[in-house]
């Protein structure tokens, strides 16, 4: 049910956008041989640690890492390719952006075996573009939209609202136009301001400030109403799918699942010995590809405990529509804050599994806050 995934991490971007939080650095030119070298040996040290296990997904992100030579995406399908194999129907997906550089590499990721592109759209306005700090216009988005569909079986665009001055009927224009173009999934994020972020300097110094509490819920209502009228319902809070268009790679971050990953800053959850672990690799690249190189894998692996894995399955599983299945133990801690978060419509049990209502998965934070305290 949970399947087995690799992240890869690729850290580096032609520019940063204010708002992004993740661990990445501008790209000023990579080795393309040390990079693949690096990346297969951080995957050889794990798949010495996961025998037998077979990879239903592989997700490259970051970072930009259409932006990586495409040598370096062949040899990490091959690696996993020849370390652990793969499932069955694998998803094999990479990010990318809207920028003809990238466009032109669509075709060798397609021949290296990517079946999944995840386009950072964002706006399909120019004005938010511009503010976002993206170097891709509407039209080049909508571009690259007709390339990835013409060259890719599956096919998904990121895009943020609840921008700073965005009305309702603004963002459903703008949704409108997003549902219009043929994609059979979305990923609708409400803008958050991240402390460290251009966004958040901006924000401190009273510049602008963000979207309302009220105004946001209202965004997402309206956002859940039409991509449902539209045929692509959510499945998770900020995730819009047609039937079996679901991300296969985050439905295991969602159930828990097991998934490794390498590349400066990945983060990966592996169960061995019946132990699950957290792990997350060196942040800065050349720290990452000198410990890699130095031997072992390149990350720092923490045991995490019951309390903390049960934290992570309702952190994870609540944000989705089939919610999560809980034992015994884990029903009589949270009886307590269960009764009144149900009480209040936020939470529902249905046998032993626990779901967010739709009005708890729209405070979703709040509900967790208050279930785990």
């Amino acid at each position: 049910m949970t399947g087995f995934g690799v992240y890869v991490h690729w850290p580096f971007c032609t520019r940063i956008c204010p708002y992004c939080d993740f661990n990445v650095y501008r790209d000023r030119g990579v080795d393309a041989a040390r990079w693949s070298a690096a990346l297969a040996r951080d995957l050889e040290f794990w798949a010495e640690r996961t025998p037998g296990r077979k990879l239903a997904s592989l997700y490259f992100g970051g970072g930009t890492p259409s932006l990586a030579p495409p040598s370096v995406i062949e040899s990490v399908v091959a690696a996993c390719a020849r370390l652990w194999g793969f499932a069955p129907d694998p998803e094999i997906t990479i990010e990318a952006n809207p920028t003809s550089a990238e466009l032109d590499r669509f075709a060798a990721f397609r021949a290296a075996g990517v079946n999944r592109l995840s386009l950072g759209v964002q706006s399909f306005d120019d004005a938010a573009l511009a503010f976002l700090g993206r170097d891709h216009d509407a039209d080049a988005a909508r571009r690259a939209i007709d390339a990835a569909l013409a060259r890719f079986p599956r096919v998904t665009a990121d895009f943020i609202y609840a921008r700073p001055g965005q009305t309702v009927d603004q963002w459903a224009d703008e949704l409108r136009a997003a549902l219009g173009v043929g994609l059979k999934h979305l990923s609708l994020y409400q803008l958050t301001v991240e402390p460290g972020t251009a966004f958040g300097v901006q924000v401190a110094k009273g510049r602008w400030a963000e979207t309302d509490e009220d105004l946001g819920a209202d965004l997402f209502e309206l956002t859940q109403e039409m991509t449902a009228a539209a045929g692509l319902p959510a499945y998770e809070i900020s995730n819009h799918a047609a039937p079996g268009e679901a991300s296969r790679h985050n439905m295991i971050y969602w159930r828990q699942g097991d998934y490794v990953g390498v590349g400066p800053g990945a983060h990966g959850r592996v169960t061995i010995d019946g132990e699950r672990r957290a792990t997350e690799a060196e942040k800065a690249p050349a720290a990452y590809l000198n410990r890699v190189e130095q031997g072992g894998g390149g990350a720092v692996v923490e045991i995490l405990s019951d309390g903390d894995v049960l934290t992570e399955r309702l952190a994870m599983g609540l944000r989705t529509l089939e919610g999560v299945a809980l034992d015994a133990a884990a029903w009589a801690r949270l009886q307590g804050p269960l009764g009144a978060l149900s009480e209040n419509g936020l939470l529902e049990r249905r046998g032993e599994r626990l779901y967010a209502t739709a009005d708890g998965r729209r405070i979703l934070n709040r509900v967790l806050a208050d279930l785990l305290a």
